[in-house]
C-alpha cells in the first residue's frame, strides 16, 4: 500500500502570502490572454504556437516536457495545425521513431500577429510604469524563475550557462545608442589610450545604422545584468550576401561571465536566419579577448593592414570572416 508523499514543512506565514500573489498574477495573466488579446485560441494553443516559432526542429517529447503537459493533449493540438497545415512533419534522422515538427510559412503567418499583439499589451502593461520600476519588475520575475526552476531551458536561454541571474540580451531602445557611443569613448581610453576621434567613428557607425536600419536583415543587441547595460553588438547588410558585425563591447565588471560570446553567437544565428552566407568583422590585434572570441566561433583571420590612427602608432587592423 502506497504512502501519500510528504509534504515539507515550510512556516504558516509563507503559504497565505504566496496563494495571494498566485491569485493576483492569475488576475493579471487573465486579463491579458482572454481580455485583451480577443484571439479564437487557448492560451495552451498559443503556447505551443510560441515554442515551434522559437525552435529551429521542435519533437512532441520535447515539446511535452517543456509545456508539462499531457501526450494525448498536445496530440489533439498538434493533429489540428496539421489539418490546418500550420505544421509540417519530417521524420528525424537520429530517431525514425521520432518526428520532428516545424512551423509552416503558413503557421507563421498565423504566429506573427498573436506574437505582435502579445508584445503591445505587454508593452502597454510595461509602459505604464518608471524605467526603475520595469526593471525591478523584470528583475524580480527573473528572480522568481531562476529560484523555482533553476535548470528550465528558458531560465538558461535568459542568464547563459554559468552567468549571475538576470543577465539577458534584448533588442536596442531609445537611448541605447548613447551609451553604444559613450562606453566605447571611455572604456577605449582608458584601456588602449584611443583619443576622442576613435569615439567619433562609432558616433558615426551607430548614426549609420539608425539611419538605414532594416530591421528584416540588421539587428542591435544590448547585454543587461540584473537592470543594468553591461554589452552591445552589432549586425548590418553590407550586401545581400555579406552582413558585417560591429561594435562588441562587453563592460568590465561583466567579462568572464561569456556575454560576448552570447552576443556573438546571436549575430551567427540571426544572420543564417536572415539568409547572408558570410558575415565580415574589423578589429584591432591588440583585442586579445574579442580575438578569443572569433576565434572560437569558427572566424577566419583573412586580412592584417599596420596603421596609425586616434592618437596611437603601430597599430593592426584585422579583418575576420565567417563563412555560415
Amino acid at each position: 500500500m502506497s504512502s501519500a508523499p510528504m509534504i515539507p514543512s515550510v512556516p504558516e506565514r509563507l503559504v497565505p502570502s504566496m496563494r495571494r500573489f498566485n491569485r493576483f498574477y492569475t488576475r493579471q495573466i487573465g486579463l491579458l490572454n482572454e481580455g485583451l488579446l480577443n484571439i479564437p485560441f487557448s492560451l495552451t494553443e498559443v503556447r505551443t504556437l510560441y515554442e515551434l516559432a522559437h525552435r529551429e526542429q521542435s519533437t512532441a517529447v520535447g515539446l511535452c516536457q517543456e509545456l508539462g503537459l499531457d501526450a494525448g493533449y498536445l496530440s489533439r493540438i498538434l493533429r489540428k495545425f496539421e489539418k490546418h497545415r500550420w505544421i509540417e512533419k519530417k521524420a528525424s534522422d537520429r530517431d525514425a521513431r521520432q518526428s520532428l515538427l516545424n512551423l509552416t510559412k503558413e503557421g507563421r503567418k498565423v504566429f506573427k500577429p498573436l506574437e505582435a499583439r502579445s508584445i503591445e499589451q505587454v508593452s502597454a502593461i510595461l509602459g505604464k510604469l518608471a524605467p526603475a520600476a520595469q526593471n525591478d519588475l523584470v528583475r524580480a520575475m527573473q528572480t522568481i524563475e531562476s529560484i523555482l526552476d533553476p535548470g528550465s531551458a528558458e531560465t538558461q536561454r535568459s542568464e547563459g550557462k554559468g552567468q549571475k541571474p538576470g543577465s539577458v540580451l534584448r533588442r536596442q531602445k531609445p537611448g541605447d545608442m548613447g551609451w553604444v557611443v559613450y562606453r566605447h569613448g571611455v572604456l577605449y581610453a582608458k584601456e588602449y589610450r584611443y583619443d576622442e576621434r576613435f569615439e567619433a567613428l562609432v558616433a558615426g557607425i551607430v548614426a549609420g545604422f539608425v539611419e538605414n536600419y532594416n530591421p528584416a536583415r540588421e539587428r542591435c543587441w544590448m547585454a543587461e545584468s540584473n537592470g543594468q547595460i553591461v554589452g552591445s553588438i552589432f549586425l548590418v547588410e553590407k550586401s545581400k550576401k555579406v552582413a558585417k558585425l560591429r561594435l562588441l563591447l562587453v563592460e568590465p565588471s561583466a567579462r568572464g561571465m561569456g556575454i560576448g560570446k552570447r552576443l556573438v553567437a546571436e549575430c551567427i544565428r540571426f544572420a543564417r536566419e536572415a539568409g547572408y552566407k558570410t558575415i565580415m568583422l574589423w578589429t584591432q590585434s591588440e583585442l586579445s579577448a574579442a580575438r578569443k572570441i572569433y576565434q572560437q566561433a569558427d572566424f577566419q583571420l583573412v586580412g592584417e593592414e599596420p596603421h596609425d590612427s586616434w592618437g596611437r602608432k603601430n597599430l593592426v587592423a584585422e579583418t575576420w570572416r565567417l563563412t555560415l
